[in-house]
This record gives structure tokens, C-alpha cells and sequence, in this order.
């Protein structure tokens, strides 16, 4: 069974259930019996090895922290839940598992559900799931170690697909993400994400470096999620991904209680809830954040601007995700935007295609901020609104090729060789933005793209789009009469 065949199991049997569950609480349910199943298998492994070693440490806790695997009591163990797979205890076993777990490993404190007990949940139901990870075999995927982290991945995509808008608040597309990475280029440092949601940044993050075959040793990860259920499932998805990444021990409000309050990032990645109104303006008027202005009381944009150029070290650099308002935005966002780009932090704004994210939502622009810009007193454009290709009728994503297009203009107005192209991109200095009145709406600088010339001469086109009119007026008359006709034999 590969991971596509797996995957495509649990969502049959999900979908056998006649909706005796919501979708959030099956995604509760699944994600946990994976990140639980991918736990007792990393303990297995190494259970076996020191086995084999036969030194009699196989119950040596020391013995699996050194190795980064998390030990798992005997009470805890799969080959418990396994016999208690179709057993009316079967969710009460799971909950006691996953409590002693966290009980022994305080970096998973309070991570599970525990939940599973509970009326609600048909334990028959609950038992075909189980089984579906029974029958799993560990020749199924010892040739690939990231197994239960890509099944963990593709089944958040396909529930947060099912969830629709709701999802928006939790998952940030992974081609955005992209974008942003392969803007920032990083190298080494200190990476943060102070609403960071299933942790997704984290992990896109990491490929990238993967892909470039960086030392993931190159970076320390901080992040912060005030919402306890995604505060969660970031600790599962970074874990279950191998990432070491500090986001508190518990779920906290990154503005009324910084859980990082002295870091200074090299990179940060974000994608705030947009437009979001109950901030803390009362409460944090007097924040040393505020250095280009006090963020509106109904709008916090700038607020998370802001917080993140506090974070950042002086050669630091953002990618952040906004809805087009801030672009825009007069009166008080306005002043602290216009601040922001006078101060030379603006290096690139990318205005993105719609349909995204899985709801429909508003239309999002890419930020990159740098306390360092190697173009300095210029800020690159980008109108990247026709690009992305739908891969469903409400979906769209953007294509590898879309992101090296993007990537690769970047680097180019970096290198100092990029030349304007109407309707896609163009450089700017800051006496350009002024006169736009410190608007940073890419299609104001880009222009439009020029039509294309389809060699038919000027004349010849005019002769033939002239008579398509009179023929259109001709039917219009003749339409028109048939009307009046109708009417009069109608009595009007």
C-alpha cells in the first residue's frame, strides 16, 4: 500500500460514515492516530535495535532522547490499541495512551485530543479507522522515511479542501508559500512566524532548504499561534516532520503576550488573519512596536507589520501576506505605510490571482521587508495576477514555473539587470511611489500589457468591425418590431 492508497482509505471510511461525524472532528481524530501510529513506530525501531544490541536497554529512556525519539510506556504501546481495535474501550485505550505519553515526554504536554472516549464517537466506527493503521505493514514504507510526515501533509490538504472557507484562517496555500521562500533565499538564522497556524511556513521552509541542500543546523524556528486547536497541530505537524520548533507550551496572543519578546529574526514568514479587528489597540497604546504609528483600533495590518520589523535583526528580511487594502489604505494606516517605505524597508510587492485559497476570500498581495536591500531607495513591482492555473472549478494554484518567473525577476532587479515589463513588473524609486501618494498597488506602476498585434492592418479591421455593427443593429431593429407585434396582439 503506498501513501496515495492509504490516504484514499481513510477518506473511504470517512465517507462510509454517513457524516456521523463533522469533518473538523474526523480531521481531530485522523491526525492524532497518525502522529500517535507515527510515534509507536519510530519507538519500535529503535525498541528493536537495543534488542538486538542486547545490552538490556531497550526500557533505558536515556537510551531513545539521545536518538530524538520520544519513549513510549509499555500501557501506551500500539500493540495495546491494536487488540482493543473493535472493543466498546477502544477510544478510552487510545486517550490513556496519549496521556501517558505526554506524561513521560513534557515537550508533548497537552498536544493530543484525548478525546476519543467520548458518546459521541461510534466505537465501531472509531475501530474501522484503527484498523486501517493494524493492517499497514512496516515493509509498506521503511524505504521511505518521511512516510507518516507525507500522509500527515496530504491528509490536512484533503481536509482543509473538504472544510472550504473555513479552512482560510488555518492553511496558507503551499505555492504562496513558495513564492515567499524562494524570494527570501535563506541561508542561515533565525526563522519566525508569529501566527503560525498548523505550522505550514515551518515546513515549506524546510523543504526548500532540503532542496538546496542547506544544513537544517543552519536555523533555530520560533513561531506563536493564539488559537489552542491550531497551536495543536502545529506541534504535531513540526514534530511529525522533524522540525525543533519553538512555539511556547501553550496557545497565547502574540500581541498581549509575546511569547518571544527579545528575538531578532533573520526571516519571517506570516500570513495574519486579515483585517482583524480586536487587536489590543486599548491595551498596547504605550508598545515600543509602534515606531511608525499606532495601528487603527478596527484594523490590525500594521499592527502585524509592525511587531514583525520590531523582530527583525538588522539584516533581517519578511514575506508577509496581506489583503490589498493595505496597499491602499488612507488615514492612519496610510501615514504608517507611507513611514514605512520613506524608512527604505519595501523591497517588493507582488499583487497575487484570485481564487487561491479555499474560499473565495479577498484579494492578497505579497510584502517583502529588508532592513538591508541591496537596491537601496528602490521597491520592485510585480502584477502577478494573471499567472496560476485552476486545478479545480473553484481552485487555483501557481505552477512551478509561475514561481521560478516570480523568483527569478526578483533576483534579477536584485543583481541590478531586471528591465521593466509592461503589465508585469517595473522598478521604482521613491520619488515614483510619492507621486502615487505612497499607494503601492503593483497595476499603478506596471501599466497594462500591450495588446498583441494580430497583423490584420488598421483599415481592414475598421471595415469588418463596422459591418458587424450594422448587422447588430439590423437584428436589434428586427428583434424590437417583433416585440412591438407581440404586444399589439396582446391588447398593449
Amino acid at each position: 500500500m503506498n501513501e496515495s492508497e492509504f490516504v484514499d482509505l481513510i477518506f473511504d471510511t470517512i465517507n462510509d460514515s454517513h457524516g456521523k461525524l463533522s469533518i473538523d472532528e474526523y480531521k481531530t481524530i485522523v491526525l492524532n492516530l497518525i502522529f500517535l501510529k507515527y510515534l509507536s513506530d519510530e519507538f519500535e525501531k529503535r525498541y528493536q535495535e537495543l534488542l538486538d544490541e542486547g545490552e538490556g536497554f531497550e526500557d533505558d529512556i536515556d537510551e531513545y532522547i539521545s536518538e530524538n525519539i520520544f519513549y513510549i510506556p509499555p500501557e501506551a504501546r500500539w500493540e495495546l490499541i491494536s487488540k482493543k481495535t473493535y472493543s466498546e474501550e477502544n477510544g478510552y485505550t487510545i486517550d490513556n495512551a496519549m496521556r501517558l505519553i505526554e506524561n513521560i515526554n513534557r515537550s508533548l504536554k497537552c498536544i493530543f485530543s484525548k478525546d476519543f472516549g467520548k458518546p459521541e464517537i461510534d466505537k465501531k466506527h472509531l475501530g474501522e479507522l484503527i484498523d486501517i493503521f493494524n493492517n499497514i505493514s512496516s515493509t509498506d514504507y521503511l524505504p521511505n522515511e518521511k512516510f507518516w510526515s507525507n500522509i500527515f501533509e496530504t491528509c490536512l490538504y484533503r481536509f482543509f479542501q473538504a472544510e472550504g472557507k473555513k479552512s482560510s484562517e488555518s492553511y496558507t496555500p503551499i505555492s504562496i508559500i513558495k513564492v515567499l521562500v524562494n524570494i527570501l533565499k535563506p541561508k542561515a538564522g533565525r526563522v519566525y512566524d508569529p501566527c503560525c497556524g498548523i505550522g505550514g511556513m515551518f515546513i515549506q521552509f524546510n523543504k526548500f532548504i532540503e532542496s538546496k541542500n542547506i544544513p537544517i543546523q543552519n536555523f533555530s524556528f520560533y513561531g506563536q499561534e493564539v488559537n489552542n486547536d491550531r497551536w495543536k497541530l502545529s506541534k504535531l505537524n513540526t514534530i511529525i516532520h522533524k522540525l525543533d520548533v519553538d512555539i511556547g507550551d501553550y496557545s497565547s496572543d502574540t500581541f498581549r503576550q509575546d511569547l518571544h519578546p527579545s528575538l531578532k529574526s533573520d526571516y519571517i514568514l506570516a500570513n495574519p488573519k486579515f483585517n482583524m479587528d480586536k487587536w489590543g489597540f486599548d491595551e498596547l497604546q504605550d508598545s515600543n512596536m509602534w515606531k511608525y504609528g499606532i495601528p487603527p483600533k478596527g484594523n490590525a495590518n500594521f499592527a502585524w507589520m509592525q511587531h514583525m520589523i520590531h523582530h527583525l535583526s538588522p539584516q533581517g528580511k519578511i514575506g508577509l501576506v496581506l489583503a490589498n487594502g493595505s496597499l491602499s489604505s488612507a488615514s492612519k494606516e496610510g501615514k504608517i505605510r507611507q513611514a514605512i517605505i520613506e524608512d527604505d524597508l519595501i523591497e517588493c510587492i507582488i499583487a497575487l490571482p484570485t481564487q487561491l485559497f479555499y474560499s473565495e476570500g479577498i484579494p492578497v498581495s505579497l510584502w517583502f521587508i529588508n532592513k538591508n536591500k541591496k537596491q537601496k531607495g528602490k521597491t520592485l513591482f510585480i502584477d502577478a495576477r494573471e499567472m496560476g492555473t485552476m486545478v479545480s472549478r473553484k481552485l487555483r494554484e501557481l505552477t512551478d514555473e509561475d514561481i521560478d518567473l516570480i523568483a527569478d525577476t526578483f533576483t534579477k532587479f536584485e543583481e541590478g539587470t531586471l528591465e521593466d515589463e509592461k503589465g508585469f513588473c517595473k522598478v521604482c524609486d521613491l520619488e515614483e511611489i510619492k507621486k502615487h501618494d505612497f499607494i503601492l498597488t503593483p497595476g499603478r506602476y506596471v501599466g497594462f500589457k500591450p495588446e498583441e498585434d494580430d497583423g490584420i492592418p488598421f483599415k481592414e479591421k475598421m471595415k469588418e468591425l463596422t459591418t458587424e455593427l450594422y448587422e447588430l443593429m439590423d437584428e436589434s431593429e428586427e428583434l424590437n418590431n417583433k416585440i412591438k407585434n407581440t404586444l399589439n396582439e396582446l391588447g398593449f
